[in-house]
């Protein structure tokens, strides 16, 4: 199975904050998951913890590599960049990253994220939808700490709504 990519500043370990949530299911594919992961306005339809996805730049409505976007989540405004973007090919994972960051650099409130999600094909007519994110801040800090893990928690809502999303859409 394939691995997230990490860019410098990002690495898992040396971060503020980690969390890592997976699934892996029968019966959808990387094309069914796709189309709902890459249009974050739909991102509320499924994801309640996502609201207010607007690109900037006259972009949109799908991610592509570099596109500037915004949208609230954990009660964070989050500016965000594509830092990676992969569609869906046969043969490899379709993969997207972005770097968020809410609050003003130098802040002490400033939260710096790296949001990756990898999505790959099985066998067996299975796909494995992996999403990390790491973390730098006071604000990162503080939700390594915090238990239950809202980081944990609400990326396994993001998880089992996307997957509900699109076994409702083939049906």
């Amino acid at each position: 199975m394939n691995a997230i990519n990490w860019p410098e500043g990002f690495v898992p370990g040396f971060s503020d904050n980690y969390c890592s949530n997976e699934v892996i299911v029968a019966g959808l594919t990387t094309q069914d998951i796709w189309p709902l992961l890459n249009t974050p306005a739909l991102w509320p339809t499924y994801y309640k913890n996502s609201a207010n996805a607007r690109f900037y730049d006259n972009k949109g409505p799908e991610l592509e590599q570099d596109v500037r976007f915004y949208f609230e989540t954990f009660g964070f405004p989050v500016e965000s960049q594509v830092t990676e973007y992969v569609a869906p090919a046969e043969g490899q994972p379709a993969r997207v990253s972005w770097h968020g960051w809410s609050g003003e650099e130098g802040a002490a409130d400033r939260l710096d994220v790296l949001h990756a999600w990898l999505i790959e094909d099985l066998s067996d007519n299975r796909v494995r939808i992996l999403t990390q994110e790491t973390q730098n801040g006071q604000p990162a800090k503080e939700l390594a700490v915090a238990s239950p893990n809202p980081m944990i928690n609400g990326h396994q809502d993001w998880l089992d709504g996307l997957v509900a999303a699109a076994r409702a859409k083939k049906a």
